[in-house]
């Protein structure tokens, strides 16, 4: 697909956005030289956030590449069954493989979509560029009023979002505490048009994976543990689907059953999630939280510099600060 079709597919609509819905880094030159300054997203600031995320694949090598290539993370480490990507020195998303991995079948508990968070619009315009010229193809993109995201899938089917927040100034909330949110139509081209017309040099510093959304069987149950065991807020419904994010964030988590409607709990050597990490910036509010589970005796084990446990789906992810 060209450039052209691309763009033109993409914003006349034939794209349907299914999905759910900073740092900032700036070049300023002074007397010919060029500083760059990083501040942390707003998303990482708060009382806890989505650290990393890992996926078992089937073909490590061709998953591995997808993500280096097309999305611009590096591999930071090589381990005996897989890799560890990132920016910078910063790991995001771990890729392991093993000969018993099974496909999961897409009503299956687990990934929706690893959602990475550009340090700015500016950013993910030259990401969307960069697509264009590679011909990368897309599930969809929305206007989430609280961000601007872009979706696609990769080799595996496992969903991705490419998305850069509006100014937390810019967001609007209910007296009852939710954010306002909608998903309308992208102007991909507009967007397009306003990426600088330079070289792509991979993610830039401060990309983080500001969100991950996941597939459940039921979202009473995941209200139930999201909410009230794991004490994050709720932030937004949408049919079939909660957001849940710590800190006034528009969601660190997202739960649907769009398609998993009544799923059971993964098996152990399924393709997709595995697990993830949620990273406390205040450890008093990670001790609330292991108290919380202790004091409902859900299982759990010290793992990892964390507690690792998993969710009613069997999803694992571990809590640490």
């Amino acid at each position: 697909m060209n450039r052209r079709n691309f763009l033109g597919l993409a914003t006349g609509g034939m794209f349907a956005a299914t999905a759910g819905t900073p740092s900032i880094l700036r070049a300023n030159s002074e007397a010919g030289e060029q500083a760059m300054t990083t501040e942390t997203s707003y998303a990482l600031t708060r009382p806890a956030y989505i650290d990393q995320s890992h996926l078992v694949v089937t073909d490590l090598g061709l998953v591995s590449g997808f993500y280096q290539s097309m999305l611009g993370l590096k591999v930071i480490e090589k381990t005996a069954s897989g890799e560890v990507l990132g920016v910078g020195d910063l790991p995001l998303l771990t890729l392991t493989t093993a000969k018993n991995a099974t496909i999961a079948p897409r009503n299956a508990a687990g990934l929706f979509h690893t959602a990475f968070l550009m340090p700015d619009r500016t950013e993910l315009a030259r990401w969307l560029r960069h697509a264009a010229q590679n011909n990368v193809a897309l599930d969809g993109a929305s206007d989430h009023l609280v961000s601007e995201a872009i979706y696609l899938s990769d080799p595996e089917g496992n969903g991705i979002e490419i998305y850069a927040d509006r100014p937390h100034e810019q967001w609007k909330f209910h007296e009852d505490g939710m954010v306002e949110m909608a998903t309308l139509r992208l102007d991909l081209q507009a967007l397009y048009n306003s990426a600088p017309d330079e070289r792509w040099d991979g993610m830039a510093a401060g990309t983080a994976i500001g969100h991950l959304h996941l597939q459940v069987g039921d979202i009473p149950q995941a209200d139930a543990f999201y909410r009230d065991v794991l004490g994050l807020k709720l932030m937004a419904r949408y049919p079939g689907a909660s957001f849940f994010a710590s800190g006034g964030y528009h969601h660190h988590l997202g739960a649907n059953i769009w398609n998993s409607r009544g799923a059971m709990a993964r098996a152990g050597n399924m393709t997709g999630l595995s697990d993830y990490k949620v990273r406390f910036n205040d450890k008093a509010t990670l001790d609330a939280a292991v108290a919380k589970l202790d004091a409902l005796e859900i299982n759990s084990e010290k793992r990892d510099g964390g507690v690792f446990l998993k969710d009613p789906w069997g999803i694992g992810l571990t809590l640490s600060a």
